[in-house]
């Protein structure tokens, strides 16, 4: 299997590609910065990189590839380019069977409490987050697109309250659209468990046209 990795230096995208290599994945690694591509393929020699804007990637790039992850990740001033480049990948992918789609959305479009109301809006009504809530906000836009998307096999994995670096923990909690939190009630999901999760979903599909989300138990 072959897969390629849009946004493949960041925090999210790096942790996949490791991972994704020790499971015998063959990776391809796309990002803009050719020194931040050459810094991981030297710790990681197995994969392929390619150093080019997201937003001219075109249906060739991905020949042999089973799927393309986006993990790209942007500044909040400029958080509507995930929509926009989510609706860029759909494009490429529309109607061909062979490529999944997989997406890392945001904690935003999660529901949460006894009235099932959306994260997002926890963080409208909260004025320190003013800096950076237009990033779940976007993710959230990003994720009503995705619903509407019928002709290409995507999934959604979306993490917990606080995503941070870290590696997979020993116990991962799962779930549909409900924000998780684990018996401390700590709602986190380090880049080792969310990448640990992406792999067992594009090894074993079992989420087709629908979003999950996972949390370190």
């Amino acid at each position: 299997m072959k897969v390629f990795v849009v946004g493949a230096t960041g925090m999210a995208g790096s942790a996949f590609v490791k991972a994704a290599v020790k499971q015998g994945i063959a990776v391809v690694a796309n990002g803009r910065s050719e020194e931040k591509l050459t810094q991981l393929k030297e710790e990681v020699p197995q994969i392929e990189v390619l150093a080019k804007d997201a937003f001219t990637l075109t249906k060739e790039d991905f020949a042999g590839c089973a799927a393309v992850l986006d993990a790209f990740a942007t500044t909040p001033n400029k958080a509507y380019l995930q929509t926009d480049l989510a609706a860029h990948l759909v494009h490429l992918l529309r109607e061909n069977s062979k490529i999944r789609l997989g997406v890392i959305l945001g904690a935003g479009s999660l529901t949460t409490g006894s009235d099932h109301h959306l994260v997002v809006k926890d963080f409208e009504k909260d004025p320190t987050t003013k800096s950076w809530r237009a990033t779940p906000q976007n993710q959230y836009k990003e994720y009503q697109f995705l619903q509407n998307v019928d002709n290409v096999d995507w999934f959604g994995v979306s993490p917990a309250l606080s995503f941070i670096p870290g590696k997979k923990t020993a116990k991962i909690l799962s779930g549909d659209n409900e924000l998780l939190y684990n018996d401390h009630h700590e709602s986190v999901t380090t880049a080792g468990t969310m990448a640990a999760a992406l792999v067992d979903e594009l090894i074993t599909p079992k989420h087709h046209q629908t979003r999950f989300t996972v949390a370190n138990g």
